[in-house]
């Protein structure tokens, strides 16, 4: 007995599953993930160049070719790198993406869908869920490129140039 034990665990494969990553070279683009989870494609901009998502842990890397901003109902600001935990319906520990409101950039910290039939979509920019029709979001957006100047960084929040003086 204690013989087959021993050829079981030394002549099989570990039983640990390694997260298996999937890049956009592999079977699908980060727009169809997207899809698969119950969220609107339109979320992430053209001009991404690469990807990176862990099924087991819902991690994923979005690598832009350039900081960017989108218009929707509000300006969305992308950096050149964009992290999240994916889950059904709901990206959560995003970073990356900056939502601005009254000339102040907020960090967008997750976005979700609560009932996908509503026809709304949420975003958490810290202080309050901003909500937004879902259908803004239902083709990736073209991305008009921003310089560092354009916006300035201040603890968490995004100012653009000129709208506020510091003394």
């Amino acid at each position: 007995m204690l013989f087959l034990l021993f050829f079981f665990l030394y002549f099989t494969p570990s039983m640990a599953a390694e997260p298996r990553v999937v890049v956009t070279s592999d079977l699908k683009s980060i727009y169809d993930v997207l899809s698969a989870h119950g969220l609107p494609k339109g979320l992430l901009p053209k001009g991404i160049r690469d990807y990176e998502f862990h099924e087991e842990s819902g991690r994923f890397v979005v690598f832009l070719d350039r900081e960017c901003n989108a218009m929707f109902e509000n300006q969305l600001h992308y950096e050149t790198n964009v992290t999240g935990t994916l889950s059904y319906g709901q990206i959560g520990a995003l970073s990356g993406i900056s939502a601005q409101d009254l000339f102040l950039w907020f960090p967008v910290k997750g976005i979700r869908v609560d009932i996908p039939s509503s026809g709304v979509i949420y975003f958490d920019v810290g202080v309050v869920f901003k909500q937004f029709s879902q259908s803004l979001f239902e083709t990736p957006p073209e991305c008009v490129s921003a310089s560092k100047n354009q916006h300035r960084k201040i603890g968490n929040q995004f100012v653009e140039s000129g709208s506020v003086k510091v003394a």
